[in-house]
Parts: C-alpha cells; structure tokens; sequence
C-alpha cells in the first residue's frame, strides 16, 4: 500500500564551519518547529521555512547564506503534502456484497468478496470503457473493484465500520475508573482478551470499554491496534463455509445427545434450589436452562452455574450442558459457531460486546453474568453496548 511519508529539509554546508574567536550575540526563535539563529553581523533577514533549521555564523556571507536559503527553498516544494492517514483507504456501500475480480472488467475471474462496510486500501485507479475500477489490497485478496461501490478516502466513514483495540498482555488487567493508580478498580480483564478503546488522549493510560462500564487500563499492559473487516477471498470463503456446517452438525449431535440424556436425570438439587437438566435441542431450550441460573453470583475465572461464573464461564457452562464444548473467553466467541446479522438474532444466540458475552434471550434481551454486585441476570436493550458479533450454535 502506498504511504505518503513527510520528509524534513535540511540545509548542509559543504566543508567544515569555523567559528571565529569573536563573541556572537544570537538570538533563536522557534516557530511551527522551526530554529533559526542569526549572528551579530548578519543584516539581512531570515524568513525560515517551517521544518527547515538554518544556522549562520558570523563569518557567513550573503552570498553563502542566499545560496542556503534558494535550497532550502527549492527542496520544501520538492517536499509532499501530509494527507489523511485515511486518504487511501477505500470503504464497501453495497447492499450484500461486491465481486472482487483479477481485472478491471466484470467477465474476469472473481477473486473475493468485498461485503458492506468492508474496508480495503486502494493501490491505483484503473479508468476502463465501463468506468473507473480500484485495485484494492483488502486481507488476503487483491484485485479490482468497480469504485462506484466504495467510498475512498472519507475518515469519518473510515473511522465509523474500524475499532480500536485494546489487547491485553497481562494475566490479569485492572480496569481503572480514572486514570491514575489510586483510582479504584472498576473490573478485572483475562489475558488476550481485546477491549474496544474509548480514549487515547491521556499519557500512558487508554479509556476503554467492560461491561462495568468505560474506564483506563495503563498503556503498558496493553497492545494497541485499529480492526478492520476485510474482503473473503474465494478460498477463505470455502473454509469458512465447511467450518460453519461442521459446527452445526456438531450442535446437533450434542443436542440429540443432551435431549436423550435429559430422559434418564430431569433435574439436580443445589443449597436449597433444584434445577432442570436440559431439554430440548435448539436455541429456546439453551434460555430456558439458561435462565434457572438467574440470580446466582458472578465470579470473576469461575465457570459454575451455581456457586459462581464470569461472562464467558456462564455461557460456557449453559452449552455445556447440551453437549457444545466452547472456549472460556469472551473474545474467542466471537468465532464459534456461525456468525448471523443483529437483525437475524434468535433464542440461544451468543451476543458478543467490548470484554463481555451474552445469550440472547428474545425480546430484545439478554441473559447474562454481568458483574460482581449483579451476578447472573436479565438486560434490555440488547443494544446497551457496542455488539461485535452475534454467533449461533442451535
């Protein structure tokens, strides 16, 4: 991808300066990053160029110094202008999805896909009889794009479909609620889990999202990045599509396993409540089992229904007991199972946000570990956060 990088000039005399003995009264301004120092002896005046620093001595003379300043001058308008980091990167406005092809024509072969909000950098313009195409670097694919179905170089587009991540490099992250060490904790994030940011704009410490709400995290234990989604190429495309239907072939076995094993025990006794043993074998069954766990403690590491479990632990442990092993992190969820739209969202659904996870429990609401002082409960909206991604395993 190019990059437009700002190069600074500089003025260089050839041959060594020698300063004479005699005292220099100088006087020095800095202006927009600019230092420049005038002798004692010096008549004319310096209108220094910004980025250029020119240092005349007392035994300069004006000839000299007209020849530093002409090449200042003629290297500044040899110097590129600073766009937008943002400038070349291209964004997807289609309704489902473009062709990514290996040329700019609709009979070439198609390379990938590039869905809506997809981000893509554009390599060059290509000006064909039909129009002009983009060729494009999106993930793994590279090809060309008609541009009437990207908008190209808009930052506030750009911003809007990326995320700026947060990615823990510690066992266990303090989430502040200020930034400074005195401040109290807020909550308490696992290793490798990804936070969305909030706030870069104080010193070694980043705002970020949790489910407890926004608060800092010290710079140092965190790694950042900004997200994109990226255009599928024809072989991801495939990959994805086997993963997706072994997953739910999967389910389905654990399911036919759970609602056969459910038959032989119909419930089990905790302290002084009793619990039903999973029935059924689609996403209605998991809130039904799900929701007798409303009320119960969260704990943050634990993985019990009962005595204690943090967000992930919760739904972990509720699919479990339908035969449906999944990972104990929140970030991880966001790739089990097959991805659905927030409007597809149905009964059993996993509902993934900034360090936190869900079951989407219909009607607009979720099921979930939510934290310390609320434990295992009901919330709505579904939308009281950010939602990353929606994953169905029934």
């Amino acid at each position: 991808m190019k990059r437009r990088t700002m190069q600074m000039a500089a003025c260089v005399l050839t041959g060594a300066m020698i300063l004479g003995s005699a005292s220099v009264s100088a006087t020095a301004t800095s202006t927009a990053g600019i230092s420049t120092y005038a002798s004692n002896i010096l008549s004319a005046t310096i209108n220094p160029t910004a980025g250029v620093a020119v240092a005349l001595s007392q035994n300069l003379s004006t000839s000299a110094e007209d020849q530093i300043l002409a090449t200042a001058q003629i290297m500044m308008n040899e110097t590129p202008t600073v766009t937008s980091e943002y400038e070349d990167v291209a964004v997807a406005r289609v309704n489902n999805f473009v062709n990514v092809r290996a040329e700019s024509n609709t009979e070439s072969e198609v390379v990938g896909k590039l869905y809506d909000k997809n981000a893509a950098f554009v390599l060059e313009t290509v000006t064909a009889e039909d129009g002009d195409w983009y060729r494009i670097q999106s993930g793994n694919v590279d090809g060309f794009v008609k541009a009437e179905f990207v908008v190209v170089g808009d930052e506030e587009l750009a911003r809007s479909v990326s995320r700026r991540v947060a990615t823990v490099n510690t066992e266990t992250l303090r989430v502040r609620t200020e930034p400074n060490e005195d401040a109290s904790i807020l909550g308490l994030v696992p290793m490798e889990d990804d936070l969305t940011v909030t706030d870069e704009s104080v010193d070694g410490w980043v705002g970020v999202s949790i489910e407890e709400g926004d608060g800092y995290v010290s710079s140092e234990y965190v790694t950042l990045s900004t997200e994109y989604t990226y255009a599928e190429s024809k072989a991801e495309e495939e990959a994805r599509l086997a993963r997706e239907e072994a997953a739910r072939e999967a389910a389905r076995a654990a399911a036919r396993k759970s609602s056969s094993a459910s038959s032989s025990s119909s419930s089990s006794a905790s302290s002084d409540k009793t619990y039903s043993a999973p029935s059924g074998a689609d996403g209605q069954a998991v809130v039904n089992y799900a929701a007798q766990f409303v009320g119960n403690p969260y704990k943050y590491g634990g993985t019990s229904l009962t005595d204690g479990a943090d967000c992930s632990g919760f739904v972990m442990s509720v699919y479990a007991a339908f035969g449906v092993s999944l990972p104990h992190s929140s970030k991880s969820m966001r790739s089990v199972g097959y991805g659905v739209s927030v409007e597809e969202m149905q009964p059993g659904d996993i509902v993934c946000y900034s360090g936190h996870v869900a079951i989407y429990a219909g009607n607009d609401t979720i099921v979930h570990a939510s934290t310390p002082s609320t434990g295992i409960k009901y919330s709505s909206p579904v939308g009281y956060k950010t939602i990353l991604a929606v994953r169905r395993i029934f």
